[in-house]
């Protein structure tokens, strides 16, 4: 199993839009991102994004250009804030390639927990449109395979 941690693309300020979309800049960069993940042949079953509006369209833009079978959907509990537990205990058992766009510190916390070390340690510093790959080897640990910024 591939697993695909991004953070959102670049948003707007709650003063400027308070639901948040993506900035000019910040959907530029994820586009840019999703043509590199094509152009290297990265394939994935599923996309899963939180609620947050520039989550989704970080989400819509790539599963526009990666055309992930199962396509990109909305999951709760992955607000910045909510607890990482439910989502490990269900990536142990998850078979598909899976990306999870969501956000910090949810996503830091996550990898985190994964690895195996404490949830404020700081194991990869995520940028927003950013993708870190994680995989699980063959005594079942995961490791990080690899990770690009825009």
């Amino acid at each position: 199993m591939q697993f695909y941690l991004v953070q959102h693309g670049a948003s707007k300020d709650i003063g400027e839009d308070p639901d948040r979309s993506l900035t000019d800049d910040g959907r530029q960069a994820v586009e840019q991102m999703a043509n590199h993940l094509s152009l290297i042949g990265l394939t994935l079953d599923r996309i899963e994004h939180s609620d947050r509006l520039r989550a989704r369209q970080t989400a819509e833009i790539l599963a526009g250009r990666l055309r992930p079978p199962e396509g990109a959907k909305q999951v709760a509990g992955m607000g910045p804030n909510d607890q990482v537990e439910p989502m490990r205990d269900r990536l142990q058992t998850e078979a598909n390639n899976l990306m999870l766009v969501g956000h910090l510190p949810y996503l830091a916390r996550l990898v985190a927990m994964l690895l195996g070390v404490p949830k404020d340690r700081v194991v990869v510093e995520f940028r927003m449109g950013g993708v870190v790959c994680l995989d699980r080897n063959e005594s079942g640990e995961w490791v990080v395979r690899w990770a690009v910024t825009p």
